[in-house]
C-alpha cells in the first residue's frame, strides 16, 4: 500500500466502488482526480457526497479529458467502466499504471483467495462459505460486490491475521485482469446473457468467464455445478483437482464411481471428498431450489478445504439467507417472517413464492410503475401459493383490481400497518413474506432501506 503514498490518482467512475477506492487513496494522502462518462445532473447525489471529502477531489464529469489520464501516477477504473476505452488504452501506452478495482485489490491480497464465479448464485454461495469458515474458527473477508468490494480488504486493519478471502468474480472483473491465482474456484452455472457493451459476443464472454481456470494447477481446486455443466470438456479436462455438486443423485444418475463430490441422495446431502459426510437438511433455514443448489456448492468448497463437520452441519441449520433475498427473520409463535424485500419484479415475486411449502401472507406493493405491469397475469401463480394477501403502496390500488379473485386479499393504508396486519392474519405454521413485486421509491430510498425497515418492526412485535 505505502507505493501508493502521495501519488496522483484517477479513479474512473463515481458509484459505491469509487467512493470506496477514494477512501482508500485519501488514507495514503494522494492528490484524487475522479472522472465519470455522465452528466453532472446525473450524478446530483454523488457530488454533494464527493464535496464533503476533504480534501475535495477534483472532479471531471460528462466525458473523459486525455488530460486527467495523461496527469496521474495510478488510474484505478470501476467494474463498470469498460477497460479498452481510448483513454485507458492511452495511458497504458504511455506507461502509467491502469487498474481495475478488482486487480488493484488482488495485487494487495497475499491470502489464499476462494473465488465464486458464475451469472447468479455468487452472493449467496460466498456468504455461505464464509459462515462455515467463521463457524470453524477462521478469520474471513467476503467482498467482491459493489456493496464490498474487494478492495476493503486491503483496508482492513488486521487484514495479516485473515486466513480466507471469498470474493465474487463477474466476467466483467475478469477483463484484463492479471496474475489472479485463487486457492478455489467455484462455477454455479454459466448463462449467456452479456453486457453487449463490455463483451463483443456470447463466445467473448463465455471466454472470459473460463480464463479463470487456466491460471488453476494441480494443487488447486474446482468446485463445479454438475448438472449445468458436466458436459463442458473445459471443466471435464482442467488441470486441478475437480468436485462436483448436484441436487439430483449421483446414485441414480449411476457417477458415484466416476467423481468426487456432494449430492441429495435419499432425503440428505452426502458429500465424498477425503471421506464420507452426510448432512441433515429438516431444519433448513434457506428456501428455493437455487438457495439448495448454492448450499451444496458452499458445502463442496468447505469440504475440500476439511472444514469440519459440525461447522457444515450447523450453517445448514442457521445460515438465514442474504439479506434482503429470501432472508430468515424469526420464529415468533410458531409463524416465520422472512424478508425478500430486493424482490422489486413481479417475476421475482412468484420465483419466490414458490420456494415456500408453508401457507403465505404475503405483504406486496411499492411504487407504481409507469411501465403499467399486467398484474393479472400473476393472479393464477398467487391465488394458488398464497393464503392471505397484503397490499400496500402507490400500486395497491391496481394490484387489487387485477387481483381481486384472491379469496383473502386486503388494503392497508400504510407500510407498518402491513405488518400489524399481516401478524394478526398469521396462524402457527404460517409464513409472512414481504416480497414487493414493485420498486421501493414510493416510500423509502431502495430497497435496503424498505427491508431493514421490515426487520426492524418484524423484530418489535
Amino acid at each position: 500500500m505505502e507505493r501508493f503514498r502521495n501519488k496522483k490518482v484517477l479513479i474512473v467512475g463515481v458509484g459505491k466502488t469509487g467512493f470506496t477506492l477514494i477512501n482508500f487513496f485519501s488514507k495514503l494522502d494522494c492528490e484524487i482526480t475522479v472522472t465519470d462518462i455522465k452528466p453532472i445532473f446525473d450524478l446530483n447525489k454523488a457530488v454533494k457526497k464527493l464535496k464533503k471529502i476533504n480534501p475535495t477531489p477534483m472532479m471531471t464529469f460528462g466525458e473523459h479529458r486525455e488530460d486527467d489520464f495523461l496527469a496521474a501516477d495510478v488510474i484505478v477504473y470501476s467494474t463498470s467502466v469498460n477497460p479498452d476505452i481510448p483513454q485507458l488504452e492511452l495511458a497504458r501506452s504511455k506507461g502509467k499504471e491502469v487498474y481495475s478495482e478488482f486487480g488493484l485489490a488482488n495485487r494487495l491480497c497475499r491470502k489464499p483467495i476462494i473465488a465464486v464465479c458464475g451469472s447468479y448464485g455468487r452472493t449467496t454461495v460466498s456468504h455461505m462459505i464464509g459462515f462455515m469458515l467463521k463457524l470453524d474458527g477462521k478469520n474471513v473477508f467476503v467482498g467482491g460486490t459493489n456493496t464490498t468490494p474487494f478492495i476493503e480488504f486491503a483496508m482492513l486493519q488486521h487484514k495479516e491475521d485473515i486466513d480466507y478471502v471469498v470474493v465474487e468474480v463477474s466476467a466483467l472483473q475478469m477483463r484484463r485482469l492479471k496474475d489472479f491465482h485463487p486457492k478455489i474456484v467455484v462455477f454455479t452455472n454459466i448463462s449467456e446473457q452479456f453486457s453487449p457493451d463490455q463483451f463483443n459476443s456470447a463466445g467473448h464472454y463465455i471466454e472470459t468467464k473460463l480464463s479463470i481456470i487456466k491460471a488453476l494447477s494441480t494443487d488447486d481446486i474446482l468446485v463445479v455445478n454438475f448438472e449445468n455443466l458436466a458436459n463442458n470438456t473445459f471443466f471435464r479436462h482442467a488441470h486441478c483437482q475437480t468436485y462436483w455438486y448436484s441436487r439430483k443423485s449421483f446414485v441414480t444418475a449411476g457417477v458415484i464411481n466416476e467423481i468426487q463430490g456432494t449430492h441429495f441422495h435419499n432425503r440428505r446431502i452426502h458429500s465424498n471428498i477425503y471421506f464420507h459426510s452426510e448432512f441433515k437438511v429438516n431444519a433448513m433455514r434457506i428456501v428455493g431450489v437455487e438457495n439448495r443448489e448454492n448450499l451444496l456448492a458452499a458445502i463442496t468448497a468447505c469440504k475440500a478445504l476439511d472444514v469440519s463437520d459440525k461447522s457444515i452441519q450447523t450453517c445448514v441449520e442457521k445460515f438465514p439467507g442474504i439479506p434482503h433475498r429470501l432472508e430468515f427473520l424469526l420464529e415468533k409463535n410458531g409463524v416465520y417472517f422472512y424478508n425478500d424485500s430486493k424482490s422489486e419484479t413481479m417475476e421475482q415475486l412468484i420465483k419466490s413464492i414458490k420456494s415456500f411449502k408453508t401457507p403465505i401472507i404475503l405483504i406486496a406493493g411499492g411504487k407504481d410503475s409507469s411501465d403499467e405491469i399486467d398484474y393479472g397475469v400473476y393472479a393464477d401463480d398467487i391465488i394458488k401459493h398464497v393464503r392471505v394477501l397484503v397490499l400496500v403502496g402507490e400500486s395497491k390500488e391496481r394490484m387489487n383490481r387485477s387481483l381481486g379473485e384472491h379469496p383473502q386479499t386486503f388494503i392497508v393504508g400504510s407500510f407498518e400497518e402491513s405488518i400489524l396486519f399481516a401478524y394478526q392474519k398469521s396462524r402457527t405454521g404460517d409464513t409472512i413474506l414481504l416480497s414487493p413485486g414493485n420498486g421501493s421509491t414510493d416510500f423509502f430510498r431502495d430497497y435496503e432501506e424498505r427491508g431493514n425497515y421490515y426487520k426492524k418492526l418484524v423484530y418489535q412485535l
